[in-house]
């Protein structure tokens, strides 16, 4: 690492900040350091740092916006997710940030992301708070020292967490808040919030704009790994459906567990260089890989600490979204650097509480693509009594929020990129099985890491299939080391009426999301959805 400097106001006053104290690189040390002796964060007994991010434990979707120029207006698939800010408010808000930033002691940080040579972005973070500095340090990546020398940002990010409007209403916001990006100027602007994931989420979002449009790589919000042979595998899934999990494999190197982009020479690399993972109920049972990688140099946010210095990782009481962040290094058994060619197995995991769908089946490009699109597991329903009907959640694209262009276009360049890599693409539904939560089990992990391991390894590859009638799944009739019986998830209900009824109902829940895409989705991906409507009669004999 190179060493750190302080480097007074002439540095950055191109960027508007004037009379600052600016810290440029300092290492992770320096920053927990100055962290905890300014009383920001506090260490934990084995001398990780943890800090509070106060209002904001999460991200706030509802004040995220992109700036509508002439780059992202036609572009830009405007509505709920991406909401739109006029050039003139954000240049008034800039200014407004950069007066606020001026006069204070900041932290500079150069980093970078996209970890295939030909794809990388460099970016430069300024900011507020050390620890705001930690967290890029961990999760871009980090130059060598003669990189640094010559650094020139592709983006800046301007991360001001005390600072907030006074006037939201008259810059076109909804609060105090703000997470903007502005694709023309290449900044980011972070206002009002201290939750880092911000940072993070909003290049994840700039990358999920570039690098379709401009370099025909396909971004992706999921994990991977690759085998002794090369084969990559790639773990699409929404929170809590196993994505870090079942891609910490300790046969096969993990390539990244979050973010990845998908080349045109069919290679795929990590966004980052680092892992920011959920930590709440975390176990060294559970998670080995993640509760070894809490040590000096990694960032808690939000934990609860035991009077003895240790984290209570069951407390939820700031919030259950308490997270940490580490450098990719702090895992065994990395891929370095981070990618690798030859994807050839994709996995989507969905966490399906209604136990209906099966624990695998294989995907046509078509079924491929619409399941690409629906992004679907199912919430198991609140702690409140009596409430045990599960709620399907459907994100696009497993990562709605943060893809600024409309959903078939990820979709049709991941069918694309399949057919012309001839990968196959699974479901595994690590949810229940025999019947709803609350009356069926949950699949056991050891049953779908053997699912996963029979694919890796060809198993499945002359097994015979049985369609599902309902949502016309290929299920393989047997996979070594599981059960034949749970493979056809009809079987393991006691009613076969009441698995039809709960089948029926979730392929609607299916449909009605689906029809706000149906408009610019190819016919293909549309009968890629379930071979049914709940208006339809059906006698099911399976």
């Amino acid at each position: 690492m190179k060493e750190s400097t302080t480097l007074l106001n002439t540095d950055l006053e191109k960027y508007g900040l004037k009379d600052v104290k600016a810290h440029w690189n300092l290492s992770p040390e320096e920053l927990q350091k100055i962290t905890v002796e300014k009383g920001m964060g506090e260490e934990t007994s084995n001398g990780t740092l943890a800090v509070n991010t106060g209002k904001f434990t999460g991200r706030s979707p509802q004040d995220r916006f992109i700036v509508k120029d002439d780059y992202t207006a036609d572009r830009v698939w405007w509505g709920k997710v991406n909401k739109p800010v006029s050039p003139e408010n954000f240049d008034r808000l800039q200014v407004e940030v950069e007066n606020y930033l001026s006069g204070k002691e900041l932290y500079v940080r150069d980093g970078s992301v996209c970890a295939d040579p030909k794809y990388k972005m460099n970016v430069r973070t300024i900011a507020e708070l050390p620890w705001s500095s930690m967290f890029v340090f961990n999760m871009f990546l980090r130059p060598s020292t003669k990189e640094l020398e010559n650094f020139q940002e592709d983006w800046l990010v301007l991360c001001a967490p005390n600072y907030e409007c006074p006037d939201p209403q008259g810059y076109g916001i909804r609060q105090g808040n703000f997470s903007i990006l502005n694709f023309t100027k290449k900044i980011a602007l972070v206002g009002g919030s201290a939750y880092t994931g911000e940072i993070k989420k909003g290049i994840f979002s700039a990358l999920n704009m570039i690098l379709p449009t401009d370099k025909n790589v396909l971004p992706m919000h999921c994990s991977a790994n690759v085998g002794e042979e090369g084969d990559t595998a790639i773990f699409f899934g929404l929170s809590g459906t196993g994505k870090t999990t079942l891609s910490a494999d300790p046969n096969r190197k993990l390539i990244g567990d979050d973010e990845h982009g998908w080349t045109a020479e069919n290679n795929i690399f990590n966004f980052e260089g680092g892992c920011y993972a959920k930590v709440i109920d975390l176990t060294e049972e559970k998670e080995p890989d993640i509760f070894r990688a809490i040590k000096p140099g990694a960032l808690l946010e939000n934990v609860v600490i035991k009077e003895n210095g240790e984290v209570d990782y069951m407390d939820g009481s700031i919030t259950q979204n308490t997270r940490v962040s580490y450098p990719i290094y702090h895992i065994d058994n990395i891929q370095e650097p981070s990618y690798a060619e030859n994807p050839k197995n994709i996995f989507f995991l969905t966490c399906d509480a209604f136990g209906v769908l099966p624990p695998v089946s294989k995907l046509t490009p078509g079924q491929a693509a619409y399941h690409f699109i629906s992004g679907y597991t199912a919430k198991v329903a609140g702690t409140e009594a009596g409430i045990t009907e599960p709620v399907p959640s459907f994100s696009a694209c497993f990562g709605a929020p943060f893809m600024p262009l409309h959903p078939t276009v990820y979709a049709e360049m991941l069918s694309k990129k399949m057919t012309e890599a001839g990968v196959n693409v699974w479901l595994i539904n690590t949810g229940w099985s025999g019947g709803p939560h609350g009356v069926g089990s949950r699949i056991k992990l050891k049953y779908t890491r053997a699912m996963i391991t029979e694919i890796l390894k060809g198993s499945l590859e002359n097994v015979e299939f049985d369609q599902h009638p309902i949502f016309g799944l290929f299920m393989p009739k047997y996979c070594p080391n599981v059960p034949i019986e749970m493979l056809d998830p009809m079987n393991t209900w006691l009613q076969k009426g009441g698995y039809i009824s709960k089948a029926i109902q979730l392929a609607h829940s299916f449909h009605l999301n689906f029809e706000k895409f149906a408009n610019e989705a190819s016919q293909q991906i549309i009968e890629g959805g379930p071979l049914i409507d709940e208006h339809h009669h059906l006698d099911v004999h399976m």
